[in-house]
């Protein structure tokens, strides 16, 4: 199937963009041509998943897939953010996207959200893996032959040994019954290095775990569907990883 729906996917570096990735793919019922990614400038790391640039880019790479960065202050407010991002979606539509990917699966005020920001600038948003089993979707994610593996995990949730575990269905069985299997309340976060849709897999090694302090972040307050709600836990730990070339 072919279609001219020139789409861009939220890529975070985890599962959950894989998964929304190759569903797309599969169905061919968009055109996806993009990665578009927000870091950290201040670390030059994903957003929340802790993942350096360089091995951001050596995934954009076995995908086939150019990689657009959105850099950010690590403290932004939400209305920098907002004002940012529609600078960026601007330039995306003017490239000739019409349609945003995302791998949310569950949470209804972010997708409102969303949908919302990207109506102002003339964008639909789509959601492959909305409302579908997370379960179900961590096994076919595993039976798929994909590979990732555990980099961040909320210190309130999760015991630091499951920070830097393979996402395999070991882990899955491990994983305590208040938890969600896909991560889908920020109980971790995952970084994909090989699968089908790969043209190889990415080199890294794992060094030391980091645990990370933050303010509990309330930066939505000001936006009605956010108003009140705290997004983040304030204690992660993070699984370094460096290409695997990389000497230090």
């Amino acid at each position: 199937m072919t279609t001219n729906k020139k789409a861009y996917l939220n890529w975070s570096s985890g599962k959950d963009a894989l998964m929304a990735l190759h569903i797309v793919h599969k169905a061919g019922s968009y055109n996806i041509q993009k990665l578009v990614t927000t870091i950290n400038d201040d670390l030059q790391r994903v957003s929340m998943h802790g993942v350096s640039v360089k091995l951001l880019q050596a995934q954009a790479n076995a995908l086939q897939l150019p990689l657009h960065i959105i850099a950010l202050r690590g403290n932004v407010s939400l209305s920098v953010y907002n004002e940012t991002m529609q600078k960026h979606m601007q330039e995306l539509i003017h490239d000739g996207f019409s349609h945003a990917i995302f791998g949310d699966i569950l949470l209804e005020d972010l997708k409102v959200y969303r949908e919302k920001e990207l109506s102002k600038v003339g964008l639909e948003a789509v959601f492959p893996l909305w409302k579908k089993d997370t379960l179900s979707l961590a096994k076919e994610f595993i039976d798929l032959g994909y590979k990732a593996i555990v980099v961040c995990t909320s210190a309130k949730k999760l015991d630091v040994s499951f920070c830097g575990r393979a996402f395999d269905h070991e882990f899955l069985n491990d994983l305590p019954s208040d938890v969600d299997p896909c991560g889908e309340n920020g109980e971790f976060h995952t970084f994909v290095y090989d699968g089908p849709l790969f043209k190889n897999p990415i080199a890294f090694k794992k060094k030391q775990k980091v645990m990370q302090m933050y303010e509990p972040s309330n930066k939505n307050a000001d936006d009605d569907c956010f108003k009140g709600q705290t997004f983040w836990d304030n204690q992660f730990w993070f699984q370094e990883l460096i290409d695997s070339n990389f000497t230090n």
